[in-house]
């Protein structure tokens, strides 16, 4: 072998090291102030995902200075956590109201791609995140949708790869539930595309559910398909690659009222009541309040209810965040997610350490 072809040979092996090191990703989405980062072991992600920047016309925009400090804050970890990515995500729930208009032009989009380029040049993030809940779906009341928006979404994509170059991140959430991944996407075109598929595999029963079930179950049961495997299994017969799928793990509790005691609470009818974070359980749905512990050991998922309230909680812990990172490992695939960072203990002990645990644990 010469020395050129020695020397090839080993830049290929060191940048395949790199992208191994960084797998499986662990990436945590990040709505909290700018001070608030720096309670949380950010040294166990590989991406932080700022949450988020909105549409201003048909630009990328962050709405305040409080925003921008937030970012700022984010891009100096990696003087601390070089290989930490720092990505700018569009959207969010309710906040992607006009993005079926902005992205159904060619000027719209190019305008937002431009923008999105200026953004990460400006900030040096590393990419950009497309959290567009959900395209040629039904979302939040009275916002627009229309079919057109599937193969809207492929052509901003498209741009974004264009005009963000191949060394931008470039990843989406994606909902969890089949109606989203039969409708909003075109699987084949945008895959190739992208570096990472956020499967919001939490909410899948929500606010607007009348019967309780597991938001975040791992598996299937005969009560309710919608989980994190069923997800996974239909974007591998899509033809999705399994490498760029990351599953979603939720950092709160869903909690719902009106719930009567027969199979504690599982599959009951309810009525949303509220969300909880990770840090307030331990207190808050404590067995002095009457809460009861369960672990279904289908779905492989916890669930609480409380009889004296007639409350149910559904939510991930210890126990279920290994479990779901394991799996991911176990399929090979991109890794885990999470919403959102400021609901995890503080500095130490929280869900984020499970994760890198188990991750570690797995590579020995």
């Amino acid at each position: 072998m010469t020395p050129r072809l020695l020397l090839l040979a080993f830049l290929l092996v060191i940048a395949g090291i790199t992208v191994e090191a960084q797998r499986p990703a662990v990436i945590g989405y990040y709505a909290g102030r700018p001070t608030g980062i720096d309670s949380f072991p950010t040294e166990k992600l590989t991406h932080i995902i700022f949450s988020f920047c909105h549409l201003r016309g048909n630009r990328l925009d962050a709405n305040n200075a409080r925003d921008t400090t937030t970012i700022q804050k984010l891009v100096a970890l990696k003087e601390k956590h070089p290989r930490l990515r720092v990505i700018l995500s569009l959207g969010g729930w309710g906040g992607c109201k006009t993005c079926t208009d902005v992205f159904s032009t060619d000027s719209g989009r190019r305008e937002f791609a431009k923008s999105a380029r200026e953004m990460s040049d400006y900030f040096h993030t590393d990419g950009i995140d497309l959290d567009w809940e959900y395209p040629a779906l039904t979302n939040v009341p009275d916002y627009p949708y229309k079919p057109e928006d599937k193969d809207n979404f492929t052509a901003v994509v498209r741009l974004l790869r264009k005009t963000l170059g191949r060394k931008a991140e470039i990843s989406f959430a994606a909902g969890g539930f089949t109606s989203y991944l039969q409708t909003s996407i075109d699987w084949k075109s945008v895959a190739p595309l992208v570096d990472y598929i956020n499967v919001m595999s939490y909410d899948l029963v929500n606010g607007y559910s009348t019967m309780t079930g597991h938001h975040t179950g791992l598996y299937s049961t005969p009560q309710q398909v919608e989980s994190v495997d069923h997800a996974v299994r239909w974007l591998d017969s899509a033809g999705v690659p399994l490498r760029k799928v990351v599953i979603g793990m939720a950092f709160y509790a869903r909690i719902f009222q009106g719930v009567d005691s027969v199979n504690n609470g599982l599959y009951r009818p309810c009525h949303f009541y509220r969300g909880m974070p990770w840090r307030d359980q331990a207190t808050r749905l404590s067995a002095d309040s009457g809460w009861v512990y369960h672990w279904d050991p289908v779905a492989q998922a916890p669930y609480k209810y409380n009889a004296k309230e007639q409350l149910f909680a559904s939510f991930d812990d210890t126990t279920s965040i290994r479990l779901k990172t394991e799996y991911a490992m176990r399929k090979k695939l991109g890794g885990v997610m999470f919403w959102q960072l400021t609901e995890d203990n503080f500095f130490s002990g929280g869900l984020v350490d499970v994760i890198d645990k188990t991750k570690n644990a797995r590579k020995k």
